[in-house]
């Protein structure tokens, strides 16, 4: 009996001894999610902030433009000049886009070069200094800028739960980028799925990376978190065009082709840069001094800016609503005139994405088929299409291009041919430019940040 009483005694007691196990992994792991439930709500945040700051921006811009527009003259070349050497001088991380800074960390090897180019105390100057470009009447968006800002996020918050051990003892530094950049996209955009697609077919190409479920709950998760504070809401006017026209496929065919090579010669533009396009003779000159350069691109945009009446300056949004809303684009024109003013913002160096700039050349590419063609389509359908297509042709990354439009504007029934024109226009872009853009400028910054490097330790 003593035996038999001894037997259940230990029995008991491995029992409880296991149950404590699971208990502690349980907790382990419930820490762990909340843990990337914060670090994705400081992603989401972040973003929200950027985004209430950008509009204001904009809504400035549109004052002052309006009241007083021959002041952009004075203002766009002086402010453009005064951003540029700004951010040479004090965040050169920060120039451009954001997204090539984040490919080109992922694509570094593990050490103290890693997170230069994503350092959440220099990254943060994206925010106000898009703010600036915008209020200035730069041609910028801040989706961009919202990847590397999500990706400097939730780097730092996952460095500080290693650092603390609290959680992330599984991911890299990679991962954790990959889980702040998509949920940066999906926060800006309002588009859960979108960051998704955006972080395995972008952040992914060229690399190796694992799509464990908590990355993926981290990009999700910051777009929902988003969603819950904003509401279901599309970034642009819902969709209320034709779903399907005679001769579909010929439509879908064109604003392919044209898109694809509108687009890969502006992939090309971006990547060449201002001395790359300019005269052998004067090539020395034009690096020397980015700053007099700036000077003269901001004078250009004035007069962007003057043709179109302003539609050239910001983001670009009016434009696309109206478009979608079946609305007359005036000037025809505006669609490329918005393309030039996207390449000489870049060119300055200044921060500034070109996602949504490049959804407006597109929506204006689209408009302009409509006209030419008489109206015999509907012009919001090839809008729609076009804008995809655009986008694809400047990034090379179809998939992305037609879930982000498609979240966009609630456009669903007609995903289907928006993927088949961006798969069009992404294959004509890489015969005008093969690399895809982001990779070509994210190589750029990866040999600058092993430069400075190596010159650090030669000293």
């Amino acid at each position: 009996m003593t035996q038999y009483l001894k037997s259940l005694i230990i029995k008991f007691r491995r029992g409880l001894h296991k149950k404590l196990r699971q208990t502690n992994r349980i907790s382990r792991k419930s820490i762990e999610f909340a843990c990337l439930l914060i670090g994705a709500s400081f992603v989401s945040l972040s973003s929200l902030g950027f985004a209430k700051l950008a509009e204001l921006g904009l809504h400035w811009n549109s004052v002052w433009t309006a009241k007083y527009p021959l002041a952009a003259w004075f203002v766009l070349p002086l402010g453009m000049a005064l951003l540029a050497w700004f951010t040479a001088k004090y965040t050169p991380y920060v120039s451009g886009s954001g997204i090539p800074q984040v490919i080109a960390s992922m694509s570094l090897p593990h050490g103290s070069l890693k997170s230069r180019l994503v350092t959440l105390g220099q990254t943060i100057w994206k925010i106000p200094l898009t703010f600036l470009a915008m209020l200035i009447g730069a041609s910028v968006g801040r989706e961009g800028p919202s990847v590397q800002v999500g990706a400097a996020v939730m780097l730092a918050w996952g460095n500080f739960c290693h650092k603390h051990g609290y959680a992330f003892k599984g991911l890299t530094a990679n991962e954790l980028m990959a889980a702040g950049a998509g949920g940066g996209l999906a926060a800006a955009f309002n588009a859960p799925l979108a960051g998704v697609i955006f972080a395995i077919e972008e952040l992914g190409r060229g690399m190796v990376l694992r799509w464990g479920r908590r990355v993926v709950l981290g990009v999700l998760a910051s777009g929902f978190i988003l969603v819950a504070i904003e509401g279901n809401n599309p970034y642009f006017p819902q969709y209320q065009g034709a779903t399907t026209v005679p001769k579909m496929i010929l439509w879908v065919a064109l604003c392919g082709v044209i898109c694809g090579i509108i687009g890969g010669l502006f992939a090309r533009l971006l990547a060449k840069g201002v001395a790359g396009v300019s005269p052998a003779k004067i090539r020395g000159w034009v690096r020397r001094h980015p700053i007099y350069m700036a000077l003269m691109l901001g004078l250009i945009l004035a007069g962007l800016g003057r043709y179109t009446s302003g539609q050239t300056y910001g983001t670009g949004y009016e434009v696309v609503s109206r478009a979608l809303n079946g609305e007359v684009i005036d000037p025809q024109a505006v669609g490329i005139a918005k393309l030039f003013a996207t390449v000489t913002t870049y060119w300055t160096g200044i921060a500034g994405g070109i996602f949504t700039p490049s959804l407006t050349v597109g929506a204006g590419i689209g408009a302009e088929i409509a006209t030419l063609t008489g109206g015999i389509v509907d012009q919001r359908l090839l809008v729609l299409l076009c804008m995809a297509a655009f986008l694809a042709g400047g990034t090379q990354s179809p998939i992305t291009a037609s879930v982000v439009v498609m979240e966009m504007t609630g456009s669903q029934p007609v995903l289907f041919w928006v993927l088949v024109g961006s798969l069009i226009a992404s294959m004509v872009s890489r015969y005008f430019c093969p690399k895809p853009f982001y990779h070509f400028a994210a190589g750029r910054f990866r040999q600058r940040v092993q430069e400075e490097a190596k010159e650090q330790k030669d000293c």
